[in-house]
């Protein structure tokens, strides 16, 4: 996949992306780091391509995606939103979103993957357990390990996740990471990330200000340079 010189704005007075280019390789993880408005979220709702580049091609095996049909370009990808978008309805029903063939194995094999079956098996009926609109009646990180088990019964090439930032404890964090590692094996991922503890297992970190791409490599080589990123991490740190 690349990124080739990809420009965009919602305003023609007010660019958000402005010339990014990277080649991603096949099933390598990346994480997206940045200031709030730095392009993160952009960069990737192009790829979804919830809107098209305004000059440049994300091209995918040498061809522009705006070549390919929207519905195929979105079958390909996994998408874990921040606050996950649940269905009124039972825990299987939105688990079957992800594949609506899956037998009971299948959907308890992704379940425990995403480290969700224990929570579900202990809910009043289990994977028959009625959760409200938004899934109101799951916490944010069992909201988005159902998120992440959907996307494993979905099997994409390519996954985005946009990881949570608040009301997930120390241990809900661990369990979504380990979740997230299950689910990002041999596929082609992006994290846009807001913790930076949550960094340790991507194979590149690429670093956006103000709509362009100025760091790209591994967590230490980054703190090394004493850049963009070295300068969010020792915030976020307190270092």
């Amino acid at each position: 996949m690349r990124f080739d010189q990809v420009r965009f704005h919602y305003r023609p007075d007010v660019p958000v992306l402005k010339g990014v280019s990277v080649t991603v390789p096949a099933g390598e993880r990346i994480a997206l780091v940045g200031m709030s408005g730095a392009g993160k979220s952009t960069l990737l709702k192009l790829l979804m391509r919830f809107y098209d580049v305004t000059d440049g091609a994300i091209l995918i095996d040498g061809k522009d995606i705006r070549d390919f049909p929207i519905a195929y370009v979105r079958q390909q990808i996994g998408f874990v939103q921040q606050e996950p978008f649940l269905f009124n309805g039972t825990v299987r029903d939105n688990l079957l979103y992800g594949d609506l063939q899956a037998d009971q194995d299948r959907l308890e094999a992704a379940a425990h993957a995403a480290r969700a079956h224990d929570f579900i098996a202990a809910l009043p009926e289990g994977y028959d357990t009625w959760i409200g609109e938004r899934g109101v009646k799951l916490s944010v990180g069992q909201k988005q390990r159902v998120s992440i088990a959907r996307v494993l019964l979905k099997d994409p090439p390519l996954v985005i996740f946009d990881e949570a930032t608040s009301n997930i404890d120390t241990e809900t964090e661990v369990k979504i990471r380990e979740a997230l590692n299950e689910l990002t094996v041999g596929r082609t991922t992006f994290i846009i990330a807001h913790r930076l503890s949550t960094l340790h297992a991507v194979d590149r970190i690429l670093v956006l200000d103000g709509g362009q791409l100025v760091e790209d490599g591994r967590h230490d080589e980054l703190l090394s340079r004493g850049g963009v990123y070295a300068g969010l991490y020792e915030a976020q740190f307190q270092v």
